[in-house]
Order: structure tokens, then C-alpha cells, then sequence
């Protein structure tokens, strides 16, 4: 049997993301990131919500509010979006910008 791997198993997550930003379209890799990328900044604003709760100031309660307000709207936006859209494959990324290696299969036919 002929071995075949694909491009995305030799791609790693980091490069997948790297690739993501460059390329046309969004990867799997790149996705999971920004949804990371999103529970951390939701996580650290409801950390200074609570803070600004403690403290009693009402216009430092109603900015991070305002903040929580745009990261929630932002993330439902882009979610809405992706899945209108769909999720592009590493190797289809690749193709696009010209990095895909060469097809195994037309070199091994060629040597022998």
C-alpha cells in the first residue's frame, strides 16, 4: 500500500494559525485560537466588572459593561459570519498561496 500523508498532519497548529492569517478564508486552527483568544479577554473582563462592582463607581461599571457589550457582539458577529461562510482547509490555504508540496505519487511514477 501506498503511504500517503496529507499536508495538514505535517503543518503544525502554529503554522496552521500563521497560515490563516495570510491566506484567504479561515482554518480550523485559526477558529479555535480566536475563540481562546475570546474566553480570555471575556474572562478578564468579567474579572474588572467585578472589580468595578467593589469599587462603586458607576461610570467604570457602565465602560466595562460597554466593553463586555462590544467583545459579546464581536464574537457573534464573527461566529455568524463563519458559519454562513464555512471553515477553509490547511491544504486548501496552501494551494491557494502556493505552498502545497508536490503530489508523491507523480514523482514516484517518474523515478521508477
Amino acid at each position: 500500500m501506498v503511504n500517503k500523508h496529507s499536508a495538514e498532519e505535517d503543518v503544525s497548529s502554529a503554522q496552521a494559525v500563521l497560515l490563516g492569517a495570510l491566506a484567504p478564508g479561515v482554518n480550523g486552527p485559526t477558529w479555535n485560537t480566536l475563540k481562546f483568544a475570546f474566553l480570555m479577554l471575556g474572562l478578564c473582563l468579567a474579572a474588572m466588572l467585578g472589580l468595578a462592582f467593589s469599587s462603586s463607581d458607576s461610570w467604570l461599571i457602565l465602560h466595562v459593561t460597554f466593553l463586555v457589550l462590544i467583545t459579546g457582539t464581536l464574537f457573534l458577529l464573527l461566529s455568524s459570519f463563519l458559519a454562513q461562510t464555512g471553515l477553509v482547509s490547511v491544504e486548501h490555504q496552501m494551494q491557494e498561496m502556493g505552498l502545497a508540496p508536490k503530489d508523491l505519487g507523480v514523482i514516484n511514477k517518474k523515478s521508477s
